[in-house]
């Protein structure tokens, strides 16, 4: 984990400082650019382990950046976190419909950036079980990381498939947002963060598997349940 290249596309100067240092602080080798077309670029050009990309940019916005890096052949498999304003629900939406892998509203703490990095090499570096997940029209096939509904491919983010993946593992039970941010984002002390990224992903994920969306329940004061066969 330590040592993976990491690409800030941020304009602000103080929180690409700010970033970066501590960043560093835990062995991680940092890029910049504070500008879009540049930060595209490089992240093509140097393809690194993780992008963290804000939304506003000069000359070439993040959710364009992030559309062009997931369609291209070698960067759609590196994560990103988008970076946003406070009150861009809809641009978050966006992101996560493009692939971005979290989002982080401004102002945030390093440390729960970190936080959430960490979280991602760690799921990106675990070993994919061998297992064929079903339910209905639903087919999750993890050796693949492909989801198919009536025997046709559906197109997931990687936190999409996750999250889906863990919902019909534990088929019948249901699982609060604090386990589900733990097992899917890694994060620690989940009860501490504020975050409504569970909620969002689950709100895209029902969008995509259709007539299938209503095995997905939502457990009042509790979380979410999938319902198998």
């Amino acid at each position: 984990m330590a040592g993976e290249t990491i690409l800030l596309i941020e304009d602000e100067k103080n929180i690409v400082e700010l970033i970066k240092y501590n960043l560093e602080k835990e062995g991680f080798r940092v890029l910049t650019a504070m500008k879009g077309n540049a930060g595209l670029d490089m992240a093509l050009k140097e393809k690194p382990a993780l992008v963290v990309l804000d939304l506003m940019l000069p000359e070439l916005g993040g959710l364009e950046i992030c559309k062009t890096l997931k369609h291209n052949d070698k960067t759609r498999n590196v994560p990103v976190i988008m970076l946003t304003a406070k009150g861009t629900e809809t641009d978050k939406i966006v992101g996560l419909e493009l692939g971005a892998d979290d989002y982080m509203t401004k102002p945030f703490s390093p440390r729960e950036l970190i936080a959430r990095i960490k979280a991602i090499f760690r799921r990106v570096h675990e070993k994919p079980k061998l297992e064929l997940l079903k339910a209905g029209a639903l087919e999750l096939d993890i050796t693949k990381h492909e989801l198919r509904l009536k025997g046709n491919s559906a197109e997931l983010t990687a936190k999409e498939f996750e999250l889906l993946k863990t919902l019909m593992e534990a088929s019948g039970r249901a699982l609060s947002r604090e386990f589900l941010l733990e097992r899917v984002w890694g994060y620690e002390n989940s009860m501490n963060i504020e975050t409504r990224t569970v909620d969002m992903h689950i709100g895209q994920l029902r969008k995509k598997i259709g007539k299938e969306a209503d095995r997905i329940v939502t457990v009042k004061s509790v979380g979410y349940r999938f319902d198998g066969d």
